[in-house]
């Protein structure tokens, strides 16, 4: 992980409209043909709309505080941060109903959406502690998808331009939530409490809607799903290895998104999908503080 002169922010964002069609639907095994990865995808797609939709509203409700400290750069990362998880959202959700059509139940969906209604009697900075846990996996799990050609090779090409593309973005704008969070005085240990609750309760719906899919594919029991799964997680290039010093940094108390600079990757992603998509906000062009 690169620590050094590390920038206090990107280098600027924009919400993008993805020219791509799944209105016809997709392979179910649309990750290289492997039963595992794709469902272990298909799983956090059913946790994105819900989920997006209360870290939008969790970082909006600061919004006119941001602006009356006088925050410009920030105020203005708030909006494009709840315009891009706003397009997420979209289209995931069509990406969702095509699931459900196929008979598989968004358990994970339902789920969050029971937690979400119990947050409604937390206070607003606790919400915001939430969604800076949840962006901050989203950011872990994108770095992985755009720096690992091994998570994406074989991927429907569809399908990869989908992933990469919210890959690059929950980079784009990793550090808003914290940012908010720290602005309005937010502390280290609501942030960290949360975060290790969180950290198990990713785990956990990514591990029972994943697991509902492959069961009801007949799937689950398959050397060969097992196989997969072992090599995703703790083969050469496996989220095992590559999320955990990202994890352990969060628990630092002058931990900041940036101090981990991968703007070279979203720079890669920009250059080489740039026909993939339609700028539909600025993009401001910012320099290392």
């Amino acid at each position: 992980m690169n620590t050094t002169a590390a920038p206090l922010h990107s280098d600027g964002m924009t919400v993008r409209h993805l020219d791509v069609d799944i209105s016809q639907g997709f392979p179910i095994y649309w990750n290289n043909h492997d039963a595992y990865r794709s469902q272990l995808l298909n799983a956090l797609s059913f946790m994105f709309p819900v989920g997006e939709q209360f870290f939008i509203d969790s970082v909006r409700h600061f919004a006119k505080d941001v602006a009356a400290q006088g925050l410009t750069e920030l105020s203005q990362d708030i909006k494009h941060f709840a315009g891009q998880e706003a397009t997420h959202r979209h289209l995931h959700q069509q990406y969702n109903d095509f699931l459900v059509s196929k008979g598989y139940t968004p358990w994970v969906e339902h789920a969050l959406e029971r937690v979400i209604r119990y947050t409604a009697f937390f206070d607003p900075l606790t919400k915001l502690s939430i969604t800076v846990a949840y962006e901050h996996f989203t950011a872990i799990l994108g770095d992985g998808l755009l720096r690992h050609q091994s998570w994406s090779e074989g991927m429907d090409p569809t399908m990869r331009t989908i992933w990469l593309w919210h890959a690059a973005e929950e980079s784009e704008h990793k550090a808003v939530a914290i940012d908010t969070y720290r602005a309005m005085g937010g502390g280290y240990l609501r942030r960290v409490a949360l975060y290790l609750l969180i950290s198990l309760e990713f785990l956990v719906y990514a591990f029972v809607q994943s697991t509902m899919m492959l069961l009801k594919d007949g799937q689950f029991f398959k050397r060969k799903t097992w196989g997969s799964a072992l090599r995703f997680w703790f083969g050469r290039e496996g989220i095992l290895w590559h999320t955990m010093p990202h994890w352990w940094a969060f628990l630092k108390p002058s931990f900041h998104p940036w101090q981990h600079d991968n703007r070279a990757l979203v720079a890669r992603w920009r250059a080489d999908f740039a026909n993939a998509y339609r700028p539909l906000t600025p993009q401001p062009t910012r320099h290392p503080a």
